[in-house]
């Protein structure tokens, strides 16, 4: 059941612009995962935060567990690289924590909310339980030095892009692609008057003179 649920959220995220996949070892328990943040207003924006996601054999009923490769100068993430996010929570609420059963893991979470849960804490650090103190010090008390540490973090991630990966942007991943129109009233007489095409007038000329003629040949029998 895992095994086939994994592989269909595989098969998924593997469409998607905004994170790299592949699996550790042909092991679709431990997915090498790749956050690209392609919101050119973060701070985060072009960085390639690549991270390790190890799953239970009982997946979607326990969380999985989630690894930064590169442990980053953020609040929310400890030294080792593993983060402190409600969702990555066993299910059920926590009355020491106050977290409700609704923020934490249950079964319809999938790989995707994980992932955008992740994205979105980058740029929204919870500082009031901070997993790295010093990160949540400095960002309340000197922001400007948090931000320099930042921009640390996000060039030495992009030391993990792969060879001949290229990397998206916020243009890229988000360009649509303008319909081209494969008819042109031009291409048509019914640009004129919008009436019926050559053969249609000519269908319509027999017609009548079938009608006349059979016309023609009722008034002699009435004769």
């Amino acid at each position: 059941m895992a095994e086939k649920i994994l592989m269909n959220e595989y098969k998924s995220l593997s469409k998607e612009t905004w994170t790299h996949i592949s699996l550790v070892n042909e092991n679709i328990f431990e997915w090498s995962v790749a956050l690209i943040v392609l919101n050119p207003d973060s701070l985060y924006y072009g960085g390639y935060f690549k991270a390790t996601m190890k799953f239970p054999r009982n997946y979607p009923y326990e969380p999985p567990d989630f690894r930064f490769a590169r442990p980053l100068w953020h609040p929310n993430v400890y030294t080792d690289g593993r983060l402190c996010i409600s969702i990555l929570h066993q299910p059920g609420e926590d009355s020491m924590s106050g977290e409700l059963a609704g923020e934490r893991w249950s079964p319809v979470q999938r790989v995707e909310s994980v992932l955008i849960s992740v994205l979105s804490l980058l740029d929204d650090a919870e500082v009031s339980s901070p997993a790295n103190v010093d990160a949540g010090v400095m960002l309340r008390k000197d922001p400007e030095a948090y931000r320099e540490k930042v921009r640390l973090d996000k060039e030495a991630s992009k030391q993990d892009i792969p060879a001949g990966f290229e990397m998206p942007t916020h243009e890229t991943a988000f360009k649509r692609e303008e319909r081209v129109e494969s008819f042109s009233w031009s291409d048509s007489e019914a640009e004129e008057d919008f009436g019926g095409s050559d053969s249609d007038e000519e269908m319509f000329d027999e017609d009548e003179d079938t009608d006349g003629e059979e016309g023609g040949e009722k008034e002699e029998e009435d004769e």
